[in-house]
C-alpha cells in the first residue's frame, strides 16, 4: 500500500472540513493500493496453484483416473499393468508379487464389495478435502473379507518427476487374502459351466453377463411381487385407499417404489453371489440413474395426482381461473423435473455440468428480463385467483370499465359488457385498478329525493310524510331499522324530502321491481296528501326597449 503524505495528515488534523469528508479521501488514495495488492495476491494464488509436473502416463494423478486405470488394467488381465497402482512400500517386492497382489486384490473385490461410482470420486489431485479422512487419504469403498469390513483406501503419494500419485494404500493391502487363503467359490462360479468362465467379453466372463442379466430380471420380479403385496394390504387395512384421492396418492408410489427396489435388489444380490467387481462397477452409475428416475418419477405422478385433485374440487366450486393457474404450475414443476433429472444424470455420468449451469442462469436472467410483462400478468392471475375478488360470473367494475366476467385466464381477464362486446384487461393491470364486485352486495340501496310544490302547507307535508314511513315500514322487502323519511331542504322553487332505505335482495331484476312499486305509491301520496310535485320554472326577462326574450331553465324535479 503507498505511503499517506504527511502533509496531508496535519491539514486533516488542522483542519475545520468535517473528519468524515477526510476519511472518505483517505480510503480513496488508499483503495488503488489495496486492488494492486489484491490482484498481486489472486496473481500469486493462481500460479501456484497451476500444476508444474508433467502429466502421468498411467493416469494416476487423480483418485479417479487410479480407479479408472486399475479396473481397465484388471479388464484387460494385465494384471502386471495393474500393480503399478498398488502402494508396494516393502523394499522386498517384485513386479511379479505385485502381478499376484492385483489378481488377489481383484478377486477379494469379487466376492463381497461395494465400490463407490467413478463419477463420484475426486477427479482432483488433492482429492477429496471434506470426506473426514487424512488428506493423504480417499475411500474409495468396501469389501468383506472373513466377515469383517476393509476399507479401500487410495493413498496420495509424491511421484518420481514430483506431482502426486495416487495408489492403492498399503494398509488395505495387507488385508487382501493370498491366493492360499482365498476364500471359497462363490454362487456365481459355482453356478456356470467352464466355458462361461473361461470366455470373457468387456473385461469379465461371459457368464457373469448373462446372470446380472438374471439377476436384473429376478430382482424386478421381487420388487414387483413386494410392491403389489403392499398395496394389497394397504387397501385390505385401510379402506379409504379406494376412493380418490387416496388411491392416486397410493398408485402414483408404485411403479417408482417398485424401480427403486429392483435397483437396490439388483446392487445386494450382485454384490452376495459374486458377480466381477469389473462389470458391477461399469453398472455403477446405472443403478444410481435408475434410482434417480424412480424419484423423478415419483415426483411427476404426485404432480399429476395433486393436479388431478385440485382441479376437481376447482371445478366444483366453479373456479375456472384457478384450473389455469394449476395446470400452469404443473408444466412449470415437470419441466423443472425434467432440467434437474438431465443435470443430475450427466453429473453422474461423469459429464461437468458447470457451463450448463451457467449458461441456463444466463439464459433464466434474459428470459426473466424479457418476459417482465408475462410474469407480472402471471402474478396478477396469481393474486386474483388467491384473494378471489371477482370469480367466473361476477357482474364489476374495473377502472371505468363495467362488465360480467367471463374467464379469468393466465395473462388476461375478459369482461362481456352491456354492449355486449369483450373488454380483454392484462391481469397485471386489472389485479392493480380499484375493483368494484356487484356480485357480492347483499341488498340494494333505496333513496330517492322528493320535490314537493313550494305552496305545499304544513299540515299537507306531515300527512305526506306519514303516508310515505307507512309505505315503507309495511313492506316486507324494506329493512326497517335503516329507513327514514324526512323533510331536509327547503329551497327557492321546492320542498326536498329525502327517502332512504334498503331492499332486502339480492337479484337485480326484483329490486328493480319493488323500486317500482315503491316509487308508484309514493308518486300517490304525493299528489293525494299534498299538492304534487314541483315543476321546471321558467323565467322571462324584459330588457329595457320593451323586447321580450324567454329563457327556460329547467330545476330538477
Amino acid at each position: 500500500m503507498s505511503p499517506v503524505p504527511i502533509s496531508l495528515l496535519n491539514s486533516i488534523k488542522h483542519s475545520k472540513i468535517p473528519y468524515l469528508f477526510w476519511l472518505a479521501v483517505l480510503l480513496l488514495c488508499a483503495l488503488p493500493a489495496v486492488t494492486s495488492a489484491q490482484e498481486v495476491t489472486e496473481q500469486d494464488t493462481a500460479v501456484a496453484a497451476a500444476p508444474t509436473w508433467p502429466e502421468d502416463s498411467l493416469g494416476r494423478r487423480t483418485p479417479r483416473g487410479t480407479v479408472s486405470g486399475f479396473i481397465k488394467a484388471v479388464a484387460d488381465g494385465d494384471y502386471t499393468r495393474a500393480a503399478f497402482y498398488l502402494n508396494l512400500v516393502s523394499p522386498t517386492d517384485t513386479i511379479q508379487d505385485g502381478a499376484a497382489m492385483a489378481q488377489a486384490l481383484q478377486r477379494m473385490l469379487d466376492q463381497r464389495s461395494k465400490t463407490i461410482p467413478r463419477s463420484w470420486i475426486s477427479n482432483l489431485p488433492e482429492g477429496d478435502l471434506d470426506d473426514n479422512l487424512p488428506q493423504n487419504l480417499e475411500r474409495v469403498g468396501t469389501a468383506t473379507v472373513d466377515e469383517q469390513n476393509v476399507d479401500i483406501l487410495l493413498e496420495k503419494t509424491e511421484g518420481p518427476a514430483g506431482g502426486p500419485i495416487w495408489l492403492i494404500a498399503a494398509e488395505t493391502l495387507k488385508q487382501v487374502p493370498l491366493q492360499e487363503a482365498a476364500p471359497a467359490e462363490t454362487v456365481v462360479e459355482k453356478t456356470l459351466p467352464g466355458f462361461l468362465e473361461e470366455n470373457r467379453w468387456g473385461g469379465a466372463p461371459t457368464g457373469h453377463w448373462l446372470g446380472l442379466l438374471l439377476i436384473g430380471i429376478v430382482s424386478y420380479l421381487l420388487a414387483w411381487g413386494i410392491t403389489s403385496g403392499l398395496i394389497f394390504v394397504i387397501g385390505y387395512i385401510w379402506r379409504r385407499t379406494r376412493n380418490e384421492p387416496t388411491y392416486g396418492f397410493i398408485s402414483a408410489f408404485s411403479l417408482p417404489v417398485r424401480l427403486y427396489l429392483a435397483a437396490l435388489l439388483l446392487v445386494y444380490l450382485s454384490q452376495r453371489l459374486g458377480i466381477s467387481f469389473v462389470l458391477r462397477q461399469r453398472f455403477s452409475e446405472l443403478t444410481i440413474i435408475i434410482g434417480l428416475i424412480a424419484v423423478l418419477l415419483l415426483l411427476w405422478r404426485l404432480v399429476d395426482v395433486i393436479t388431478s385433485f385440485s382441479k376437481r374440487r376447482l371445478v366444483e366450486r366453479h373456479n375456472m381461473g384457478g384450473i389455469s393457474i394449476v395446470l400452469f404450475l404443473q408444466r412449470g414443476a415437470k419441466i423443472a423435473l425434467v432440467v434437474f433429472g438431465v443435470i443430475f444424470i450427466l453429473s453422474t455420468l461423469g459429464f461437468d455440468v458447470t457451463t450448463g449451469l451457467a449458461a441456463l442462469g444466463i439464459g433464466g436472467i434474459a428470459l426473466a428480463l424479457g418476459a417482465q410483462k408475462t410474469v407480472e400478468n402471471f402474478v396478477g392471475s396469481v393474486t386474483l385467483i388467491a384473494d378471489q375478488p371477482i370469480r367466473v360470473g361476477d357482474f364489476c367494475k374495473v377502472g371505468d370499465t363495467s362488465g360480467t366476467v367471463e374467464q379469468i385466464g393466465m395473462r388476461s381477464t375478459r369482461l362481456r359488457t352491456t354492449e355486449r362486446t369483450i373488454v380483454t384487461i392484462p391481469n397485471g393491470d386489472f389485479s392493480s385498478q380499484k375493483i368494484e364486485n356487484f356480485a357480492h352486495r347483499d341488498r340494494f340501496l333505496f333513496s330517492p329525493t322528493l320535490r314537493l310544490r313550494y305552496d305545499t302547507t304544513p299540515p299537507q307535508i306531515q300527512a305526506v310524510l306519514r303516508s310515505l314511513r307507512e309505505t315503507l315500514s309495511a313492506h316486507p322487502k324494506i329493512e326497517k331499522t335503516s329507513a327514514r323519511v324526512r323533510l331536509t331542504e327547503i329551497t327557492a322553487d321546492a320542498l326536498k324530502v329525502e327517502v332512504f332505505s334498503y331492499i332486502l335482495t339480492r337479484d337485480f331484476n326484483e329490486h328493480l321491481e319493488i323500486k317500482e312499486g315503491l316509487l308508484i305509491t309514493m308518486m300517490d301520496a304525493v299528489n293525494s296528501k299534498g299538492k304534487g310535485f314541483a315543476l321546471p320554472v321558467q323565467q322571462l326577462l324584459v330588457s329595457n326597449d320593451g323586447a321580450g326574450m324567454e329563457e327556460g331553465k329547467d330545476k330538477a324535479s
